[in-house]
């Protein structure tokens, strides 16, 4: 039966549990979350300051960065917010358009932090492999369409959902048992045949990891190539110096939807709270690391930023 025939009858609100048998220890665990959360928006806050202040940051590879910094604003406002407001405060309440609205956003905007990594090592590889083309290839025009596209396909991808569950019947309680609406959180709480929400989640989650890794690893598969192929040692150095920082950004993305993925397999009958922990620390992580791999291993940002202490100073 498909989720459109199914009458519809949703709660006017959810309750979020937080993170389940941990509720004891939510306010020692809001620490951690809310430094990390401060850190997330003054790192990615004072990036897009730096390339929008310096005009000869206005290149692709930073242009690329401050489309990776606003997602990475969007994406941990989206949900800590009011996650501490449960931790702090035991707000639970969310109501269920307001949780679709989380649960698109979420969702939407780490579909195109992943689109914008993939863009980052087209950068990169044109920047090494092709180094005469590089401002022909990434003018303004084409980095414009590759954000728009980046853009386009996560709400294509996602719009789908939130109108499915809108026409489930919630005969399971409004207790979700999660700090944030995530899609397969809701999912459980629906009647009816979900198979549909269940293997078109799985599809989409499987087909841009794994398509946008792939292209990702292509890149620098000829990336490498082309480095090995420099006459001296320091020409090497320098060249996959420039990589250092996207290489850590995709790390900080990356793993942990690996380790979560793993655990999911591995793991299936550990607590709860253990799989909750590592979606957070999916969320947090790499809009708080982003800022300072990008911030200490990128010259010009790091320079801007040591001139600006030395303006202060005198």
């Amino acid at each position: 039966m498909l989720p459109s025939n199914i009458t519809s009858t949703h709660p006017a609100t959810f309750l979020l549990v937080g993170i389940p048998g941990l509720e004891h220890l939510h306010v020692w665990i809001s620490i951690p979350f809310c430094f990390a959360y401060t850190l997330a928006l003054l790192g990615n806050c004072t990036l897009l300051f730096i390339i929008r202040a310096d005009a000869a940051l206005h290149e692709p590879m930073y242009l690329f960065l401050a489309m990776l910094a606003t997602i990475d604003l969007v994406l941990s406002s989206t949900t800590l917010p009011k996650m501490l407001a449960i931790f702090w405060f035991r707000d639970r309440e969310i109501s269920f358009f307001a949780c679709l609205v989380q649960m698109f956003f979420l969702h939407s905007f780490s579909i195109m932090e992943s689109a914008v990594l993939l863009a980052m090592a087209f950068d990169r590889y044109v920047a090494i492999c092709k180094p005469l083309h590089y401002t022909t290839v990434l003018t303004r025009s084409l980095i414009t369409k590759i954000g728009m596209a980046a853009v386009v396909r996560a709400v294509t991808l996602m719009t789908p959902l939130p109108f499915l569950l809108r026409h489930f019947h919630y005969c399971r309680g409004p207790v979700i048992a999660h700090c944030y609406c995530e899609h397969m959180a809701v999912v459980r709480l629906a009647c009816g045949d979900t198979s549909f929400n269940n293997i078109y989640g799985i599809a989409v989650a499987m087909f841009i990891v794994v398509l946008d890794l792939l292209f990702v690893i292509l890149s620098y598969v000829f990336i490498l190539q082309a480095v090995l192929q420099l006459a001296s040692q320091e020409s090497r150095y320098k060249a996959f110096g420039t990589c250092v920082s996207h290489i850590g950004a995709i790390l900080s993305t990356y793993t942990p939807v690996v380790i979560s993925s793993v655990m999911h397999r591995v793991a299936r009958h550990a607590a709860p709270h253990v799989h909750i922990l590592l979606a957070i620390f999916y969320l947090l992580f790499p809009p708080m690391i982003n800022p300072i791999i990008y911030g200490v291993k990128t010259k010009q940002i790091h320079d801007y930023m040591l001139s600006l202490f030395q303006r202060k100073n005198m």
